[in-house]
């Protein structure tokens, strides 16, 4: 039998007919309505000046500085399918999206745009896999499912110090009903420098409801010679205090790879990947090597019902094979669902402690 459900992001249920409505939002149709794109009047201006109405008149906005610009308002129910952007590169880190479901004060995505997109490190990265993909030349595309019943707000804010302009989108959703054990996507930016002290980021805290984990994503500074991924990441479940229900055996392990990456040369090898990768590898010209890593829990989701705490550990190597506790600069994006109302987030730092070392 066919799938039918409204998450299959395969093709098991795309032969299915469906009462659902197809929308989409972008600057050529600013809410979505049916029948109202590519409506833009050139008035005598712009490469369209000579064609008209229809002809590719207002394909992207400005992003003025220091403003917040309202995306997409979208009156539910319904589902977010598809999320396409693209833009300069300075926006990278500094631009910031929020995403509010039904009518919250207090965003459940909260992330700097490139973060979101597996571009952290304010660079351009190729990602080739299912939920994310980002394709010459900065084409950056999301499949995550946002469903939402009463309504959906999506903003974007530009902390840089100038306009923005280029700044291209476009929303993909369908109206339908929302099936009663749907959760509302949640996405959270952290950074921190790790101690030796106590070499641990941590990557989510605090969170409070019924869900389930499915993805991770960290921008990674090295700031020393040598292997930096002995360290385990770990999910702490369902009141878990000092010891976690689910441990994993290293960095490289948890992203799916083993040996330390090691390619051909002996250095750290990039690849991506449906689940897991790390597309961005730059082992610069001095010890400060950066790294970008991703894995998503879609065959293997991480199911809590009340609470969840996950940390990641900076291990290294001391002579003599001692783990050596690593000060590196990390900043990560936790992805899950759950109910609502979801649990206040930490304050995102402002763009001058984000931009990339």
């Amino acid at each position: 039998m066919l799938n039918c459900s409204p998450f299959d992001s395969g093709m098991s249920g795309i032969a299915r007919l469906s009462e659902a409505k197809s929308r989409s939002i972008s600057a050529e149709n600013l809410d979505g309505k049916k029948g109202g794109g590519a409506q833009a009047d050139p008035a005598g201006e712009g490469p369209a000046r000579e064609l008209g109405v229809g002809w590719k008149v207002r394909p992207c906005i400005t992003l003025p500085r220091g403003e917040t610009v309202t995306l997409a308002e979208i009156e539910g129910p319904g589902i977010i399918r598809h999320i396409w952007i693209t833009c300069r590169p300075e926006a990278l880190r500094s631009c910031v999206v929020r995403f509010y479901w039904d009518g919250e004060d207090a965003p459940s995505v909260e992330v700097p745009l490139g973060d979101f997109f597996c571009c952290g490190h304010e660079a351009r990265t190729n990602v080739v896999s299912m939920p994310i993909n980002v394709n010459p030349s900065g084409g950056m595309n999301s499949y995550w499912p946002m469903p939402f019943r009463k309504s959906a707000k999506l903003t974007i804010e530009n902390e840089w110090h100038e306009d923005i302009s280029g700044f291209f989108y476009q929303f993909d959703y369908s109206l339908e009903p929302v099936p009663e054990d749907a959760g509302y996507l949640h996405a959270q930016w952290r950074r921190s420098l790790t101690r030796r002290e106590h070499p641990e980021h941590v990557l989510l805290d605090g969170v409070r409801g019924r869900g389930h984990y499915v993805g991770t994503y960290i921008a990674w500074t090295t700031f020393s010679n040598g292997w930096w991924g002995e360290g385990e990441l770990k999910f702490y479940l369902d009141g878990d205090q000092e010891h976690p229900t689910i441990c994993t055996t290293g960095t490289e392990d948890y992203f799916g790879g083993a040996w330390s990456f090691s390619g051909p040369d002996g250095d750290e090898e990039a690849f991506t990947a449906p689940f897991l990768g790390m597309p961005y590898v730059d082992q610069g010209p001095s010890r400060c090597r950066r790294f970008g890593l991703y894995r998503w829990h879609i065959p293997d989701p991480v199911r809590f019902e009340e609470d969840l705490r996950a940390t990641i550990q900076t291990l290294g190597w001391w002579p003599g094979g001692k783990y050596e506790p690593l000060t590196d600069d990390l900043a990560s994006v936790a992805t899950w669902y759950q109910t609502e109302p979801h649990a206040e987030f930490p304050a995102l730092p402002c763009a001058s402690h984000r931009w990339a070392r």
